[in-house]
């Protein structure tokens, strides 16, 4: 089965792979430090500088995590021209378990979802991971380059 790494630049594998290992441990970090962690994103500038991004919802309560996500896409569909990937990351319920999942879009057209199934330990005794998992994305912020 060929992968998406087949048909992508090397600095559209770099940048994705980039995102990934900038993300996943700042999630694997909230959850292990509060058990939960609201969405957020990263972004690789056109120079390739990585940074993460958080998104503000505007509501005096707690904001729900599609506003968040709302807030983040606008964002970087707003910034798209001085972007060259994105990723938005998310504390998801799966079937039977919760999970990361990390959305990674690049320019080149590229757009993949990462699963990291989670499950809390007894006693708040921390995070204990299953293996990751990849699947086709849909493109959201260049949908038609």
């Amino acid at each position: 089965m060929p992968s998406w790494r087949d048909s992508a630049s090397q600095q559209a594998q770099d940048d994705l792979d980039a995102l990934l290992d900038l993300s996943l441990p700042f999630a694997q970090q909230m959850l292990d430090k509060r058990g939960e962690f609201l969405p957020y994103g990263a972004e690789v500038s056109r120079e390739g500088e990585t940074h993460l991004v958080a998104g503000v919802a505007e509501r005096d309560a707690p904001p729900l995590s599609a506003e968040v996500i709302a807030v983040l896409v606008a964002r970087f569909t707003h910034d798209r021209d001085s972007l060259r990937a994105i990723a938005v990351v998310a504390d998801v319920r799966t079937a039977g378990s919760d999970a990361v999942r990390v959305e990674l879009e690049h320019r080149e057209g590229h757009a993949i979802v990462i699963l990291l199934p989670y499950r809390k330990k007894r006693l708040g005794r921390g995070i204990e991971y299953a293996p990751l998992t990849a699947s086709p994305g849909s493109a959201q912020i260049w949908p038609s380059l």
